[in-house]
């Protein structure tokens, strides 16, 4: 439920899941293949997807850490958010993609599920998604 006016949309938004924060990550391939089966739903259900990608300090931009892993199923379409902080929406355009997009609903899947993800669902959630 969104408390978000005239915005009845959905987008699936993907966060971190770069060569430098699951490069070690426990079960790392199965964690890609179902993001990107979550991926590959919404295509075919219409709704957008929405990458985020963080860069600070041990992530340079531009560097193969940063890079989206080479598995990700990313169209030339999709928006990609860049960000410096946990929260996906801080200091992003992040809030601007989704209501261009008419989004008051965000399902949101990605990396560093106790920090980033749990940031940005807050934020989601304080700003009525």
């Amino acid at each position: 439920m969104t408390t978000l006016p005239n915005r009845p949309n959905s987008a699936l938004v993907v966060i971190d899941v770069q060569n430098g924060v699951v490069g070690e990550a426990y079960d790392r391939d199965a964690v890609i293949a179902n993001i990107n089966t979550l991926v590959g739903q919404a295509r075919a259900d219409g709704v957008p997807v929405v990458w985020v990608q963080h860069s600070d300090g041990e992530l340079t931009q531009h560097t193969e850490a940063w890079e989206f892993v080479p598995e990700l199923q990313i169209d030339d379409g999709d928006p990609v958010v860049h960000k410096r902080y946990g929260d996906s929406f801080e200091a992003t355009d992040l809030e601007e993609q989704l209501a261009t997009r008419g989004v008051g609903r965000v399902i949101i899947t990605g990396a560093q599920t106790d920090a980033c993800v749990r940031a940005t669902l807050h934020g989601a959630f304080v700003r009525g998604y």
